[in-house]
């Protein structure tokens, strides 16, 4: 069964909105985060990120494929740009919280969108990596 393209648009358009604004908001502090506690593994990870200029290159990364995500003809780009970070979402939520923060909303929302819009693009995704099959 094919997607309705109004439903794959309005999905992208939620993840791109949600990973540009999470992006800006590094850069323009808009909406308060609250720190990870002092000490913790978490702490020490981001404020390695941070000092290093490594999280500025990945809140660049989230504005840059939030951006393309939105756009129908640059989805799939945009995907792939998001691909790592969103891994690093989870993969941070999973050894830093122990779990606990993949139930945070905006965590919930970036993985169901996320997956929705790999499964809408599954055939162009399997003929990028499978390539395509044509019979002779």
């Amino acid at each position: 069964m094919k997607i309705p393209s109004i439903v794959t648009n309005v999905v992208a358009a939620i993840l791109g909105v949600l990973f540009l604004i999470f992006g800006l908001n590094f850069f323009l502090q808009f909406i308060p985060i609250p720190p990870a506690p002092e000490g913790s593994p978490a702490a020490q990870f981001l404020g390695a990120m941070y000092v290093s200029g490594f999280l500025a290159l990945v809140k660049v990364l989230e504005i840059l494929g939030g951006l393309l995500v939105a756009v129908p003809a640059t989805r799939r780009l945009g995907l792939l740009v998001l691909g790592p970070v969103i891994a690093n979402i989870v993969l941070f939520q999973i050894y830093f919280t122990g779990g606990a923060g993949l139930f945070a909303p905006p965590v919930v929302v970036i993985l169901l969108t996320s997956a929705f819009l790999l499964w809408a693009e599954r055939k162009a995704f399997a003929a990028f990596l499978f390539g395509s099959v044509e019979s002779k």
